[in-house]
């Protein structure tokens, strides 16, 4: 049913300011309400509708992180099965992992923490040095970097400065600490040896009972913090994530309540947010969804595993992994509410706070990025396990044997060749077509002018008849048509 309206006739003069408003206020191009997408040479993964306009026939899919095993096992007198809140850094050609030590479950922020080191040359065989710098549990050959430091070693929380200039003796910045005392900031020259960049707490707005990730953004240009929040505050409601902004990681912004948009409420125990580090523009999540109350092994299998049992009898959940992303602000977008990373096969894996991510995805080979995951909790085979991924691989737009299409949003680019990462079946395909502001083929770039991609590559460049060369549409509004057989494509970029 049509509702007609009164068409009234407006004076003049706003007759004419409505006219001005709309040569000249309403942005060129404008789709659904938002301008054209300025690309430029950007990487830009479909792990969200950030640049699709349309799919028919095909859809997002949530990849599966393969399981490779455990890469790290909690068997020193001061590490044991409660080590918590991991982080992994790809510093050049060194792997540095950082993670809570505790020989024995107590009270947060007790004097029996300390804060573990790692290294490996691959990401994948990992040591443990011995540094010497602390003594515990009679010993300095440990590989302990923070020790009598309650509360900070509960969460400590490094990350690499990547801001431009920054002070070689302040290129690893860390922050650490509960609600009691507030957040603590350190600063390291080599990621080892660190040092409070001031006595008096940072940041004190926050439950902090968590990982509280922090990293400099190049896209907002300034440091951003996500921490630990409850939707009703006061351990009540939903653990959800806060965020916070700061230019010289000394003094924070009054936290902002991350929003979620249209989806279900959840427990969000480990955020894990952090800038993809193809793409640093896109914030890549593996949160730990956290399932309060589903209690999954019984005290048989418990007691079988060598679970904990006052841990047992006093914490009944599970968990495992989701993905969200953001792209600054104060959103993220659930675009999957599934399951990213399952737990594994047996019951040592539904033990409560098992399958915590650790914060980070790194590249572990040519073709491959890991993310790694805290396993076996408050049991004696506690250890870090490591799962793969193609590069970018987190989402693919999918097309099945019968074909599909996918159409972008308007947007301008900066480059010479457009290069995507996909693969397909042997009897599948992609092709490419490049159209103008009003959905019509661009002469020479069309449909029917697309050369056939088939294979499997992380970085294959487009043609058509006359080449691959698309510099003569830089800076002019264009969209993509992708019509897929039986294919998956991951990621697109100019240069």
């Amino acid at each position: 049913m049509k509702v007609l309206r009164e068409k009234k006739q407006l004076p003049n003069n706003l007759l004419c300011l409505t006219i001005w408003l709309t040569l000249f206020c309403t942005p060129l191009f404008a789709e659904e309400g938002s301008s054209v997408i300025q690309l430029e040479s950007r990487r830009e993964l479909f792990v969200d509708h950030y640049l699709i306009h349309s799919l028919d026939g095909t859809y997002l899919v949530l990849q599966k992180p393969h399981d490779e095993g455990a890469v790290i096992k909690f068997d020193k007198p001061w590490e044991g099965a409660f080590c918590g809140y991991f982080t992994i850094i790809k510093d050049g050609e060194t792997y540095r992992a950082y993670y809570r030590g505790v020989g024995e479950a107590g009270k947060d922020g007790n004097s029996m923490e300390t804060t573990c080191y790692a290294e490996s040359r691959d990401g994948i065989h990992w040591i443990k040095p011995n540094l010497g710098l602390y003594q515990v549990k009679g010993t300095s050959a440990n590989n302990v970097i923070l020790a009598n430091a309650a509360p900070v070693s509960h969460n400590f929380c490094p990350f690499l400065d990547t801001k431009s200039g920054i002070d070689p003796n302040r290129r690893f910045k860390a922050l650490g600490g509960t609600e009691k005392i507030g957040l603590i900031a350190y600063v390291s020259a080599d990621g080892i040896r660190w040092k409070k960049l001031q006595e008096e707490p940072v940041f004190k707005k926050g439950r902090f009972d968590s990982q509280n990730v922090s990293f400099w953004s190049e896209s907002e240009q300034c440091y951003v913090c996500y921490f630990r929040t409850f939707t009703r505050g006061n351990n009540n409601g939903f653990r959800t994530v806060s965020r916070t902004t700061s230019k010289d990681f000394l003094h924070w912004t009054d936290p902002i309540e991350m929003n979620f948009g249209d989806t279900p409420q959840e427990h969000l125990y480990t955020n894990q947010t952090h800038p993809y580090f193809r793409a640093p523009h896109i914030y890549i999540a593996t949160a730990a969804r956290f399932m309060q109350g589903r209690q999954v092994i019984t005290e048989k299998q418990a007691l079988e595993l060598g679970v904990d049992p006052n841990y047992f009898n006093n914490f009944k959940d599970c968990s495992d992994a989701v993905l969200m992303t953001t792209r600054g602000g104060s959103r993220y977008d659930r675009t999957f509410m599934e399951g990213f990373i399952r737990p594994g096969i047996g019951s040592q894996n539904w033990v409560s706070r098992s399958n915590y991510p650790a914060l980070n995805v790194v590249q572990t080979g040519p073709t491959e990025m890991s993310v790694y995951v805290k396993q076996d909790y408050a049991q004696p085979t506690a250890h870090l396990r490591r799962y793969s991924l193609r590069l970018d691989g987190f989402v693919s737009v999918h097309a099945p044997y019968k074909r599909g299409e996918m159409v972008t949003k308007l947007f301008t680019f900066d480059g010479e060749k457009l290069h995507l990462n996909f693969a397909t079946s042997a009897a599948g395909e992609i092709r490419v077509e490049i159209q103008d502001v009003d959905g019509q083929p661009i002469s020479g770039y069309s449909l029917a002018d697309s050369q056939t991609l088939i294979g499997n590559e992380i970085e294959r460049i487009v043609a058509w008849k006359n080449g691959q060369d698309v510099s003569q549409l830089v800076g002019k509004p264009v969209r993509l048509r992708f019509v897929m057989k039986d294919a998956d494509l991951y990621s697109l970029w100019f240069k």
